[in-house]
């Protein structure tokens, strides 16, 4: 029994000493993905394009609350003068143009939050294949993100995750047009 004992501690000893050079090797990077999201080409495009997909309907939904405002204002300065039957008038416009107004921030704040959020599909994906690409091209074993209480300053890839993607932004992006050669005489 204590021989048998014996041999198979040796055994898992053996089996142990073999592994380990294999986890010497292991190279390991860490990601910020929310200062990739923050900080990327991409994710300043994304909020720019938002931005003046839904500037016009944010005007057009702060012109119509500030004609509501002033029809409040015209409201309290006549009610005094006014009949009955004008007041209540009155009152019922005001009414359903809150209404009306309310579901329109709601329907323009639906739709804003859909859009932000397929953009924001769109842009993780394209950073996990940047990071993806630039672990393949290194030759890193395992990235890690979100979820890492500590990591040592060295083994933070972030800044050349970023300069991936502003590289291919740049990449992207129109050539500027060059200036028209001026015309033989």
């Amino acid at each position: 029994m204590k021989r048998s004992w014996i041999i198979g501690l040796s055994g898992l000893l053996l089996n142990v000493v073999a592994l380990a050079p294999a986890h010497a090797d292991i190279k390991i990077g860490v990601v910020n993905a929310s200062r990739l999201l923050q900080e990327s080409p991409q994710a300043k495009a994304v909020q720019d394009a938002l931005r003046s997909e839904f500037a016009p309907k944010q005007r057009e939904l702060t012109a119509e609350k500030d004609a509501l405002k002033a029809k409040q204002d015209k409201y309290e300065k006549d009610a005094p003068t006014m009949s009955a039957d004008q007041r209540a008038k009155a009152e019922k416009e005001l009414r359903d143009g809150n209404r009306e107004y309310s579901q329109k921030v709601t329907d323009f704040q639906e739709d804003a939050n859909t859009r932000q959020n397929e953009e924001l599909s769109r842009l993780q994906s394209a950073i996990v294949a940047e990071v993806q690409s630039y672990a393949l091209s290194q030759k890193y074993d395992l990235v890690l993100t979100d979820g890492v209480v500590y990591a040592n300053n060295s083994l933070d890839i972030t800044a050349a995750v970023l300069a991936g993607l502003q590289a291919r932004a740049a990449a992207a992006a129109p050539a500027p047009k060059a200036p028209a050669a001026p015309a033989a005489k």
